[in-house]
């Protein structure tokens, strides 16, 4: 009997703890509540787990969710790549504290957030009563949906461009100029290419952050059904209407489309290093 466990062990030997403990944490703190999550949807009989997944309701949020986090991630793709790129290449009065303004939505409760945001955008707010005279309401809609979106997934596109950046020679950008190329040649052939990775990869990570985002969103909302009502919150109701099944439903459908969505940017981000 010992005989036959020394290769096993002699196995278990090899492992590494650091892997062990990797693979536990994991197990616990990701892998066993996403098995638990799919494990209780599919204990729904298809056609009741289809009528609830597709009907027109959860269809209209997750169109809510996933293309206002889309919209939100493309726009700080492009602004916070500006962000960074203002505070790695130059120096000015007050540029520590734009450095922590940046990083405020981290810290911020996302609550707290979107009370400010809904006082500032609301039609009496600082920047609400400016856009009303032109019919432009931003709380209580899907634009504040997107406002919402916006600020607290923009930290991640400049954190994750700003240290890539920071080690780009800019004797790259000199030389081209040299060769005879334009401001816009050496931006889109010389600095864009060893960029577009990290910006990717800002980009996924924020759009991940806004799929997902509930407390700021809840209250800069109106939560009107086929209007600004997104998943996380029709999750939430159903919760509390004590709709176990068709909250966990619904949870599992997001969580294929985020899926998909990752795999895609990922993919995409596998493509710019490919290309780089």
């Amino acid at each position: 009997m010992r005989s036959q466990m020394q290769p096993f062990l002699k196995m278990l030997s090899k492992i590494h703890w650091t892997w062990i403990i990797t693979f536990v944490y994991l197990t616990f703190l990701l892998i066993l509540p996403i098995i638990a999550l799919v494990t209780k949807a599919a204990s729904e009989p298809f056609e009741s787990f289809w009528k609830t997944a597709t009907s027109p309701l959860a269809v209209s949020s997750y169109e809510i969710t996933f293309v206002t986090a889309f919209a939100s991630a493309a726009v700080n793709g492009v602004f916070g790549t500006l962000i960074a790129w203002v505070l790695v290449r130059y120096d000015f009065f007050g540029k520590r504290f734009l450095e922590g303004v940046v990083d405020l939505p981290f810290a911020l409760p996302t609550a707290v957030a979107g009370l400010t945001l809904a006082t500032v955008y609301s039609e009496n707010g600082w920047i609400g009563s400016l856009l009303a005279p032109f019919g432009i309401q931003v709380a209580f809609s899907r634009l504040g949906v997107w406002t919402a979106m916006v600020f607290i997934s923009l930290p991640f596109v400049v954190r994750s461009v700003q240290p890539v950046l920071t080690e780009l020679e800019k004797e790259i950008e000199e030389a081209a100029w040299s060769l005879g190329a334009t401001n816009w040649q050496t931006f889109t052939q010389v600095i864009l290419p060893p960029l577009a990775p990290s910006i990717l990869t800002g980009v996924a990570l924020g759009f991940s952050r806004a799929v997902g985002e509930y407390g700021s969103t809840v209250i800069i909302a109106s939560n009107t059904p086929f209007k600004d009502l997104i998943t996380p919150i029709l999750i939430f109701q159903r919760l509390e209407q004590y709709d176990y099944v068709g909250a966990t439903v619904i949870g599992s459908v997001m969580l294929l489309i985020s899926l998909v969505s990752l795999l895609a940017i990922n993919l995409l981000q596998a493509w710019g290093k490919r290309y780089v």
